[in-house]
């Protein structure tokens, strides 16, 4: 038994590498980048900051299939004009799980990034953007290029990510003004057995209030970037 000063006399540091520290923990983060250009494709403006905000609809479709079968618990699924879906997947032959995407024809689940010009403060519990901009050259509209996502994994040092990328042209004859963002995306429910299917229609997962509104002047643009990284 040590008593008295020959505790002292102990190395109880704990060496360095032996702690949980970026290098060694996997680590997820979301960024934005937004780049505007002017009418003469010169690049006026670099928007940058962490996102941080994946919606209830991404929470529900994320969790785990298991989740569903131990708990019997279903979730909802709130669309972008407010149709709620019941959620309940699992390995039956009659259960409604994710079908491939082939919703309205999009090739892939992404329908594309949403841009708007409000705000809301409890981001989780949104469907929708406080205030979309509409797709069109009309007052207050940007016309909405096709979106990008890259085609894989890129890694860069210890870091691997990848991005979803659009590009939002303005030929509305006026500055406009964005401050919030969001990603839509398509999900279908289909039995295993192939038999009934459900749109559930475009659902926001992931949405963002800008921490300072992007100008975008007439006949300009703004390119948008979502950069998810594993091990920054």
């Amino acid at each position: 038994m040590i008593v008295g000063e020959e505790v002292k006399d102990i190395n109880v540091k704990v060496p360095e590498d032996s702690y949980d520290t970026g290098k060694y923990m996997p680590t997820f983060s979301a960024y934005i980048i937004a780049i505007v250009r002017d009418s003469m494709g010169r690049v006026i403006n670099v928007h940058r900051q962490r996102s941080h905000s994946p919606t209830a609809n991404f929470m529900g479709l994320f969790l785990p299939l298991n989740w569903y079968g131990s708990s019997s618990n279903s979730f909802t699924l709130t669309n972008a004009t407010g149709g709620t879906y019941k959620y309940t997947p699992s390995l039956g032959q009659f259960a409604m799980n994710i079908t491939y995407p082939s919703v309205d024809g999009y090739p892939t689940y992404l329908i594309g990034i949403q841009v708007g010009s409000g705000q809301q403060t409890n981001t989780f519990n949104v469907h929708n953007l406080a205030d979309p901009i509409a797709n069109g050259s009309g007052v207050g509209q940007l016309v909405y290029g096709s979106p990008s996502v890259s085609t894989g994994v890129s890694v860069s040092g210890s870091s691997a990510y990848i991005y979803i990328m659009q590009t939002f042209t303005n030929q509305s004859g006026g500055a406009i003004s964005v401050t919030e963002l969001g990603i839509m995306v398509a999900v279908q429910t289909g039995e295993a057995s192939w038999g009934s299917t459900t749109n559930c229609g475009n659902l926001l997962v992931w949405y963002d209030v800008l921490s300072s509104p992007i100008s975008v002047p007439n006949g300009g643009s703004v390119t948008i970037y979502y950069t998810f990284t594993v091990n920054p």
